[in-house]
């Protein structure tokens, strides 16, 4: 029982992703868990943790106070639970607590007495690393439930105060706010370029706008968000207006990569009645979405429902983008088409050439940013984990110039606009188009 156990608190540790550890309560009611989770964090030499526990109560009130020893909080490092496990296996050990490889924070054999239901404790860190603080209760069929405060921070060396972001994450008030500079400067710009190029702007465009000032307001509402946990570990409601913008963002996102992908405002005023189906499933799918992303921030990654909300997630993400990709391939199925029945063959293959240039684009932008993001922050450092987000934002940044560039508001695009060289060039390419299979 305990090896099986041990393997799923391994599992658990090993897929989750980096996080920031601001102040949190987390309340148990009748947790019956050998081994509980609480936060994760990336200490420098002078980390902290701190937890205060309230209600106290056992579901057998009548153990002795020497049992109290296989009750406890302590810190672990992934590698270090690793040589814990088999310690438990090998039957060196009979409880986590025991473990050289542990860092005991508080046990409960050191209570007053076994009436306490209150207790608040400290422990500094000389050693940096990336530790979880964990409860174990080694006592089988005990029921544990208690309400328990816990936050973790370095001491910031130059100005003494607290710093309740990891390590790792420290960067992130900085690196948003760059982007935040970045994303306003491309509004300001595209502005300019809507206004320049009136007589040829579409409203597809003003909508490209839309996403530009959401995308930096939301990067502006995260970067206070990050700013705030790391100097007094509560965001002030800077969560909510961050989740307001991340949810309108992203609505605005995977509605204009529909209408994109159906050609609307470029090929064609409308929407057929299929690609208004695709909104109507994109944008309820994206409400849940943010839902869940509420949800899995603001109860921990330790959370009874914590994996279930993240799987929720994930597969609402995956079906959201596998739904903005239909627009796309049916453009390109109607342009194959009227490519070869129309006497404006070339332009048409031109505008199949763009469509399918950037169903490519869009493939990899997907890719990219859900798996090679995820998989760049499983394995980067604890130190570095902010360079995942670093890579993510570059792939959004560059997705937006791409998508502002190649559906630019110009007379004399080159998708648009053909000369006799390149309709004869389109016209030997669409001779080569039948051989091609999307």
């Amino acid at each position: 029982m305990a090896m099986e156990i041990s393997l799923r608190l391994a599992l658990l540790l090993a897929v989750l992703a980096l996080g920031s550890a601001e102040i949190r309560t987390t309340k148990l009611r009748s947790d019956s868990r050998p081994i509980i989770p609480f936060d994760e964090f990336g200490f420098t030499h002078t980390g902290t943790v701190e937890i205060s526990v309230s209600e106290l109560s056992l579901s057998d009130p009548s153990l002795a106070h020497a049992s109290f020893s296989q009750l406890g909080f302590f810190l672990s490092t992934r590698d270090a639970w690793v040589h814990v496990i088999q310690q438990l296996q090998d039957g060196d050990i009979t409880c986590a607590l025991q473990s050289h490889l542990v860092k005991p924070v508080f046990v409960l054999n050191s209570l007053p007495s076994p009436s306490t239901t209150s207790f608040s404790s400290f422990f500094n860190l000389s050693d940096p690393g990336q530790f979880t603080l964990l409860f174990a209760n080694c006592l089988p069929n005990l029921r544990v439930s208690m309400s328990v405060k816990s936050s973790m921070f370095n001491i910031d060396t130059k100005s003494g105060g607290r710093a309740y972001l990891s390590v790792g994450l420290a960067a992130l008030p900085r690196i948003y706010f760059f982007f935040f500079l970045v994303y306003a400067g491309l509004a300001v710009l595209w502005l300019v370029v809507l206004h320049r190029n009136r007589a040829t702007t579409l409203r597809i465009h003003h909508f490209m706008l839309a996403l530009l000032v959401l995308k930096a307001i939301n990067l502006l509402c995260e970067a206070e968000d990050k700013s705030y946990i790391e100097r007094t570990g509560s965001a002030h409601g800077w969560d909510v207006l961050f989740y307001i913008f991340s949810f309108l963002k992203g609505i605005t996102l995977f509605t204009l990569l529909v209408l994109i992908g159906t050609g609307w405002s470029f090929v064609k005023p409308y929407l057929q009645g299929k690609e208004k189906k695709v909104l109507m499933v994109v944008i309820p799918l994206q409400i849940l979405a943010n839902a869940a992303q509420v949800e899995l921030d603001e109860t921990g990654k330790f959370a009874p429902g914590w994996v279930t909300w993240r799987q929720v997630f994930l597969l609402v993400d995956v079906i959201c983008c596998c739904a903005v990709l239909f627009p796309i391939v049916w453009s390109i199925k109607n342009l194959r088409e009227a490519a070869r029945t129309d006497g404006k063959a070339a332009v048409n293959l031109m505008k199949l050439m763009l469509f399918r240039q950037y169903y490519v684009v869009v493939i990899c932008y997907i890719y990219f940013t859900r798996v090679v993001v995820y998989a760049l922050s499983t394995i980067t450092s604890y130190r570095y984990s902010w360079t995942s987000i670093v890579v993510a934002e570059l792939a959004n940044l560059a997705f937006y110039v791409f998508t502002g560039y190649k559906f630019r508001p110009e007379a004399h695009n080159p998708y648009f606009v053909i000369d006799d060289e390149e309709e004869e060039a389109a016209a030997e390419a669409l001779k080569l188009d039948d051989e091609f299979e999307l």
